[in-house]
């Protein structure tokens, strides 16, 4: 099987960071069928850009902030998921994930989140900047959002009063919206003994085949939920062919070519930050 190879950490990224004592959270589950090919045998998060794994990129983005335990959502193919990523991580096993969504994978690892957690989208590519900026927050329960203007039916639109979240939901209407939600999240153990209890009751109520972000909207009129924006920042979640052209093609690039501006971020020459032929189809 073809490994990819490490990627090396942004030095400015690992100076002056608090060791994170919460874990980290990928959910991975999904099949992503809108990738047709690409998808057929290999979960999105294990779709390559820049010569990296997605997950992989993640993983050294948290481990650049002293967040050493991930559990990983698996359920379409995880037995590739296991075999590309071994022991560095552990796995949480989502055995209706054909029938659920993601609400439903993170309750599954509610046990893990008791004292806090670090939530990450498995399908999202992302400056490491942006988990920084997130982790620096000073609330303590709070998720990264790109501010913007116009939205399309696949964006999770976010309704802010201020710096505060009052909902969230793709079918929200455009004009309401302020922001986009990324799916790079924290909660502390307060906000995630909120969000649990109220995942329950929506799942009591039917709601397996939600996204995550809608128990989030749910407890937000009552709970403070934070916006940290990074607007600027690259980014791109992957639902579609296009995404991961645009992914390889334009927010790889983005992404290395930011670091390249600043010179004690960039990455130690030759090593997997190189940019991979983003033209290659499947990429491989």
């Amino acid at each position: 099987m073809k490994t990819d190879p490490p990627l090396q950490s942004p030095a400015s990224l690992r100076q002056n960071t608090p060791v994170q004592k919460i874990p980290a959270i990928i959910l991975a589950a999904g099949r992503g069928k809108r990738l047709g090919d690409y998808t057929d045998v290999r979960p999105k998060c294990l779709l390559q850009v820049g010569g990296q794994a997605l997950i992989c990129h993640q993983l050294e983005a948290l481990r650049c902030f002293g967040i050493q335990k991930t559990f990983v959502v698996v359920g379409f193919n995880a037995e590739t998921v296991r075999e590309r990523l071994g022991s560095e991580v552990h796995y949480i096993l989502n055995e209706r994930h054909a029938e659920t969504n993601s609400l439903y994978s993170l309750w599954l690892a509610r046990e893990q989140c008791r004292e806090g957690f670090v939530l990450l989208n498995g399908d999202v590519l992302f400056d490491p900047e942006i988990l920084k900026r997130l982790l620096h927050s000073p609330h303590p329960d709070a998720l990264a959002v790109e501010c913007r203007h116009r939205f399309d039916q696949e964006q999770m639109k976010v309704v802010l009063a201020g710096d505060r979240v009052t909902a969230m939901s793709k079918t929200l209407d455009p004009a309401e919206a302020h922001a986009e939600n990324l799916g790079v999240v924290k909660f502390s153990a307060k906000g995630a003994k909120v969000l649990f209890t109220r995942m329950e009751e929506m799942l009591d109520d039917g709601a397996a085949q939600q996204f995550a972000p809608y128990a989030f909207s749910a407890i937000a009129a009552d709970h403070p939920l934070h916006a940290v924006p990074v607007d600027g920042l690259p980014w791109t979640e992957i639902d579609f062919v296009d995404d991961l052209i645009h992914a390889r093609e334009t927010v790889w690039p983005a992404i290395l070519q930011r670091q390249a501006r600043t010179p004690a971020e960039a990455p130690a020459p030759g090593k997997a930050l190189a940019p991979a032929n983003p033209s290659s189809v499947p990429g491989d």
